[in-house]
């Protein structure tokens, strides 16, 4: 039988309780190998429940000094009930200094503290019972997080300045780094906000005009690397240049809200509407020579394109790619069955083949192709190889060479190249 003796209003505050005749402390802390969150007791007496009633701030100081115990206890493991006692008489019952003093030996959630109100300061300055003076019941938990993120800056000497602050406010990205960043205006002080958007400006007219393309190797939403260090790059030159005051991670988070919006427009404008396809409309594309073409991948699939007007060739078979592309599946083929040619896309090797019919098969006779090899250097090839192919098929192809139809010539291009990239890698 678990009753509850005392218990305060924020629902994560360790309660009392009465159970199997005793009273116990009682706290949820940590996870279960499933997820789910893990509670645990340990005796306490009356005189540690009469200040814990009435001191809120030795509530949380020894809510905090117990913590690590049950970091201790892991997923599986049961909280060590000697050390969780032997912390009661010192934390609740003894003078603020020897509090102090005996904060500054063991192991402590600072986190905790914060967010219930500690002033830093004096926190940092191990005077702990101080810190506690204007504790709230309620925590703010947005606060901690900002301590425990400056924390990191200054263990790995990266300390913000104001602008600094500011624009990670403004990003969103003040507590997490990793957090996609968007533009957050009114949780920036309002005195500093004009040098923020002199920032955010800076950095727009050094990336106006330039795109983030979709990658379709890597799916349908994903964006093309290249492209996203391209565009980082300029933006990170720009603000540096205009704003040589700004630490690494304040530049950092501008270029990546860039880099964001510009890969947003990239996926929410229509397929239909990019570059390679508007060739196509214009009639330099499939249109123009082709009137049929069939997209293949490794698997098997397979997929028809007609001549109709209503979509293009470039867009149809990228939307194929962007489908079907996986880890196990990077050979994409479009071919020509009237024209007697096709391209082949080697994905995992950024290698291209052009195979064009020699001699049909007849009677019993297989038909002869001739392949020939290149070596593709990104997206951007191979978009251009592509275009080129629907545009005008293997002959079309030619200034994207050189071609090799040696295999082991083709390989041997092919290591030197991977070496020569591996050689530059820091």
């Amino acid at each position: 039988m678990r009753d509850i003796v005392f218990t305060r209003s924020s629902g994560w505050i360790p309660n009392v309780i009465h159970e199997n005749g005793e009273l116990k402390l009682m706290l949820g802390a940590g996870a279960d190998a499933n997820h789910d969150p893990r509670t645990f007791t340990f005796p306490i007496k009356e005189a540690h429940l009469a200040v814990l009633r009435e001191d809120l701030p030795r509530h949380l100081l020894l809510w905090s000094a117990v913590l690590p115990l049950c970091d201790d206890a892991g997923t599986r493991g049961r909280l060590d009930q000697n050390a969780a006692a032997a912390l009661l008489d010192p934390v609740v019952l003894s003078s603020p200094a020897d509090v102090d003093a005996l904060f500054r030996r063991i192991r402590w959630d600072r986190s905790r503290l914060v967010a219930h109100g500690a002033d830093i300061d004096l926190l940092e300055r191990g005077q702990v019972c101080a810190a506690m003076r204007a504790a709230t019941e309620t925590p703010n938990e947005k606060r901690a997080q900002e301590h425990h993120a400056d924390r990191r800056r200054a263990e790995r000497g990266a300390p913000l300045g104001p602008l600094d602050a500011a624009l990670l406010r403004y990003t969103g990205q003040y507590a997490h780094g990793a957090t996609v960043p968007r533009r957050m205006p009114d949780a920036v002080d309002a005195a500093l906000l004009p040098k923020v958007m002199s920032v955010i400006a800076t950095a727009e007219q050094a990336c106006a005009g330039m795109r983030i393309s979709l990658d379709p190797r890597r799916g349908n939403r994903a964006t093309d690397k290249r492209d996203w260090d391209r565009v980082a790059a300029t933006v990170d030159a720009a603000v540096r240049r205009a704003h040589p005051e700004l630490v690494d991670d304040a530049v950092r988070t501008v270029s990546f809200l860039m880099c964001t919006e510009t890969a947003h427009r990239s996926r929410t404008t229509p397929v239909e509407d990019d570059a390679e396809a508007a060739d196509d409309r214009a009639g330099l594309g499939g249109g123009a020579s082709r009137t049929a073409l069939s997209f293949t991948d490794d698997k098997g699939a397979e997929e028809k394109w007609l001549q109709d007007g209503r979509r293009s060739a470039s867009a149809m078979f990228w939307e194929f790619v962007g489908d079907r592309s996986a880890a196990d599946n990077e050979v994409f083929t479009i071919e020509d069955e009237q024209m007697g040619e096709g391209i082949q896309l080697h994905f995992y090797a950024d290698s291209v083949a052009r195979i064009t019919t020699v001699r049909e098969g007849k009677g019993r006779s297989d038909p002869e192709y001739r392949v020939e090899y290149s070596l593709v250097d990104g997206l951007s090839d191979y978009r251009n190889l592509v275009n080129s192919f629907i545009r005008g098929g293997c002959t079309a192809l030619e200034p994207h060479g050189p071609w090799m139809s040696d295999v082991a010539e083709f390989e041997r291009a092919r290591r030197g190249r991977r070496n020569a990239r591996s050689s530059l890698s820091p």
